[in-house]
C-alpha cells in the first residue's frame, strides 16, 4: 500500500499512506488514546465500532465464514481470506530465515519469529505471565475475568473459552481427531499429539540450566527443577506436610482418609489396602524376606531392595560430566551436580551457614537443637543421620559389606575401605605445608603438625 503512487494522504505520526482521506482519518483514531468501544469479556477496547463489531464474533461461538475446501469455519471474514491463501500454492511469500517456515501474511510471521527471538511481549497486568503471541495472551485474560459463557450440556461445566469446551466435549463423545503417521494412536488434543510425536523422534527441547538433563515436556522439566529448588508446592491441608508432586500429595492423603479399614496394631497407621497394610508389619516383625546376594544386606520392602540393588550396580549409568563421578541413582547424581554449581541457597538462621540442598540443612540445623531421630533398637543409641545409624547397627551384626579386592581385608565402612587402600596404593594425599611431609590420614598429618611446628589444630 505505501509504494502505490496514488497513495498521498500520509499519517504524520507513523508515515503510513492512504489512497483517500476517509481511510487516513479511520486510521489516525488508532493514535488516540480514546477507545469508545470495550470488550467486557476480555477487557479489549476499539476506537472502530466496525473493529469492535467484528471481535464480539469471536465470542459468540458463531463461525459464519466456512472454506469451501476444507471445511474450516470463521467468525470473522478477513480471517477467512487469510485462511483461503493457506490453500493458493506459492502465496506464502513470508518466509523465516531461521526454520524456513513461510507464512501467507507478514504479521504471522512477525509473530512467529517472537519464538526465536524468546521474546514475550504481552504481558498479563494480574499475573505477570507473558506471551508471545497476542492470542494466547487474550485467551488467558479471560482466565481472570472469572467469567464462564459457554456451557456443556451433557454435565453443566462451564468453560472460559469456546474452544475450551469444543475439547471438553470430546471427553462425552470419546472423539480422537488428531492421529499419529507412525503408530496410529489418536489424541482428543493437537498438544498431546505433539508430545506423544517426540517418543519417535526423540526430540527433548526442554534443558535444565543446572545439570543440562533434557526433557520432552515443559511439565517434565518443572518437575524436575524442584530436585535442585527443593520446592514442594503441594500441602496437606490436614497435617502441612508438603510435596514435590501432586501424585505425591494424592498419596499421602489415603492416610488421613476415614474410610481406611487396615490399621497397623502396633504403631497405629492405617492403610486402605490390606497389601498396603501386610508389607509395612515386616517393619515390625524384623521380617525381612528380601538379601541382597552382594553384601548381606537384608530389607523389608522390596521397593527399599531394589533401590539397594542399584548401589551394586555396574557401570553406573548416571555420570558427571564434570568431574567423572559416576552414581547408580538418578538423584544422586543430581544432588552431586549442585556441588559443582556453587550455589547454597539455604541458610541456617542460627549460625547462617549455607548449604546447597535443603536436606543438608535440616540435618545441619540438629546440630543446634540437638535431636536424634534415629535410634538403635538394640542399645538405644541414637543419632541425628540415618547413614550413621546404619554404621552403628553393624556393630552389632558384624557385617562387613566393603571388602579389598587385594588382600580381602572386609571393613563395615566404605571411608575406612578407602583408608586401607592407601596402604596398598601408597596414596598420602594429605601435605604439609611447613615441611612438605605426606600422609596417608588426615588425622597423622594434624598429630605431625601439632608435635614437629608446635600448632594447635
Amino acid at each position: 500500500m505505501e509504494n502505490n503512487p496514488r497513495n498521498k494522504y500520509h499519517c504524520e505520526t507513523c508515515g503510513c499512506k492512504f489512497f483517500n482521506t476517509a481511510a487516513l482519518k479511520r486510521h489516525l483514531k488508532t493514535h488516540k488514546e480514546e477507545k469508545a468501544h470495550y470488550c467486557e469479556t476480555c477487557k479489549t477496547s476499539f476506537t472502530s465500532k466496525s473493529n469492535f463489531k467484528q471481535h464480539m464474533q469471536t465470542h459468540d461461538g458463531e463461525k459464519a465464514f466456512s472454506c469451501e475446501l476444507c471445511k474450516s469455519s470463521f467468525s470473522v471474514k478477513s480471517h477467512l481470506v487469510a485462511h483461503m491463501r493457506t490453500h493458493a500454492n506459492g502465496d506464502k511469500a513470508y518466509p523465516c530465515g531461521i526454520c524456513g517456515y513461510s507464512f501467507p501474511e507478514k504479521s504471522k510471521l512477525t509473530q512467529h519469529m517472537h519464538i526465536h527471538n524468546k521474546e514475550r511481549p504481552f504481558t498479563c497486568e494480574v499475573c505477570g505471565f507473558s506471551f508471545s503471541c497476542k492470542s494466547s495472551f487474550n485467551r488467558h485474560v479471560q482466565t481472570h475475568s472469572g467469567k464462564k459463557p459457554y456451557s456443556c450440556e451433557v454435565c453443566r461445566s462451564t468453560f472460559s473459552q469456546m474452544s475450551y469446551l469444543v475439547v471438553h466435549m470430546r471427553t462425552h463423545t470419546g472423539e480422537k481427531p488428531y492421529r499419529c503417521d507412525l503408530c496410529q494412536s489418536s489424541f482428543s488434543v493437537k498438544s498431546s499429539l505433539n508430545q506423544h510425536w517426540r517418543t519417535h523422534t526423540g526430540e527433548k527441547p526442554h534443558s535444565c540450566d543446572v545439570c543440562h538433563n533434557r526433557f520432552s515436556q515443559k511439565s517434565k522439566l518443572t518437575r524436575h527443577m524442584r530436585t535442585h529448588t527443593g520446592e514442594k508446592p503441594y500441602s496437606c491441608e490436614i497435617c502441612h506436610a508438603s510435596f514435590s508432586e501432586k501424585s505425591k500429595l494424592n498419596r499421602h492423603l489415603e492416610r488421613h482418609d476415614r474410610a481406611k479399614s487396615y490399621t497397623c496394631e502396633t504403631c497405629g497407621i492405617s492403610f486402605p489396602k490390606k497389601d498396603y497394610l501386610v508389607p509395612h508389619m515386616r517393619i515390625h516383625s524384623e521380617e525381612k524376606r528380601y538379601s541382597c546376594n552382594v553384601c548381606d544386606s537384608s530389607f523389608s520392602l522390596k521397593a527399599n531392595f531394589v533401590e539397594h540393588m542399584k548401589v551394586h550396580a555396574e557401570p553406573k549409568p548416571y555420570s558427571c560430566n564434570l568431574c567423572s563421578s559416576s552414581f547408580s541413582i538418578k538423584s544422586s547424581l543430581n544432588r552431586h551436580m549442585q556441588s559443582h554449581s556453587g550455589k547454597k541457597p539455604y541458610s541456617c538462621d542460627i549460625c547462617k551457614s549455607t548449604f546447597s540442598l535443603k536436606s543438608y540443612l535440616v540435618i545441619h540445623t540438629r546440630s543446634h537443637t540437638g535431636e536424634k531421630p534415629y535410634t538403635c533398637h538394640t542399645c538405644k543409641s541414637s543419632f541425628s543421620v540415618k547413614s550413621s545409624l546404619n554404621q552403628h547397627l553393624r556393630t552389632h551384626s558384624g557385617e562387613r559389606p566393603h571388602a579389598c579386592e587385594l588382600c580381602g581385608s572386609c571393613f563395615s565402612e566404605n571411608s575406612k575401605l578407602t583408608r586401607h587402600m592407601r596402604i596398598h596404593t601408597g596414596e598420602k594425599p594429605y601435605s604439609c605445608e611447613a615441611c612438605q611431609a605426606a600422609f596417608s590420614e588426615k588425622s597423622k598429618l594434624n598429630r605431625h603438625i601439632k608435635t614437629k611446628h608446635g600448632k594447635k589444630m
